[in-house]
């Protein structure tokens, strides 16, 4: 039965996040706020839950969904090498309205669809999610909408689209950012000296931003 939490409210606050960090445990699906969107969560370790938030928005394996992760410490483990430049824009950008792809440490045992070996990681610059993140552990979030539709900024929003495929809705109001998601670099190819880098999507964080920390690293169009 899909359950509907207004955590705005502080009586509803801790009775929802503690129905959420169950659902995730039981390989269900949580509707979340971040800092861009309302976000659709799923145990990244659980190749069930990953086909369940796949099939509820209506998208196939060729679009995995990217990993939310608690603090920059767990990069490391989700990450097949975590060179300078890597590290550097993680302690920089995080958390934030970035999301980087890079080479997924192959020893982890996980499913997140046809990945080519990488894993898209980001950490959302959001309390709450934060607090959910630090119980669960990484999660696999993708933006709360069918596919093909606006992306949700309210629980609400989310809930009309997706209904009870959702067994969780954490509603805190309107996203708080402005609904612009966040850059998606691929930093596959960085090396410990510089290497290179591409932007795949444009968003909360600017190009310049990301070459003037990073001087060193050629950028690929």
């Amino acid at each position: 039965m899909t359950e509907v939490f207004d955590c705005t409210d502080n009586a509803h606050l801790l009775s929802g996040m503690r129905t959420a960090r169950r659902a995730i445990g039981q390989g269900r699906l949580v509707v979340m706020p971040t800092d861009t969107v309302y976000g659709v969560a799923a145990d990244a370790f659980s190749p069930e839950a990953v086909q369940r938030l796949l099939d509820a928005k209506g998208r196939g394996r060729q679009s995995p969904p990217p990993v939310l992760i608690p603090n920059v410490g767990t990069l490391a483990a989700l990450a097949a090498e975590v060179p300078a430049p890597l590290s550097a824009l993680a302690e920089r950008f995080w958390p934030g309205a970035l999301t980087i792809v890079t080479t997924a440490n192959p020893l982890l045992s996980w499913d997140l669809g046809d990945t080519g070996g990488t894993v898209a990681i980001r950490i959302p610059n959001h309390p709450l999610a934060l607090e959910l993140l630090q119980e669960t552990g990484p999660l696999a979030v993708s933006s709360a909408n069918k596919t093909g539709e606006p992306a949700a900024r309210t629980a609400a929003a989310a809930q009309a689209m997706l209904g009870d495929s959702i067994d969780v809705y954490l509603e805190n109001g309107e996203a708080d950012g402005d609904g612009q998601a966040s850059t998606i670099i691929d930093a596959t190819g960085l090396t410990e000296e510089g290497g290179t880098l591409r932007i795949l999507r444009e968003g909360g964080v600017t190009r310049e931003a990301i070459a003037e920390l990073l001087p060193q690293v050629a950028f690929e169009d």
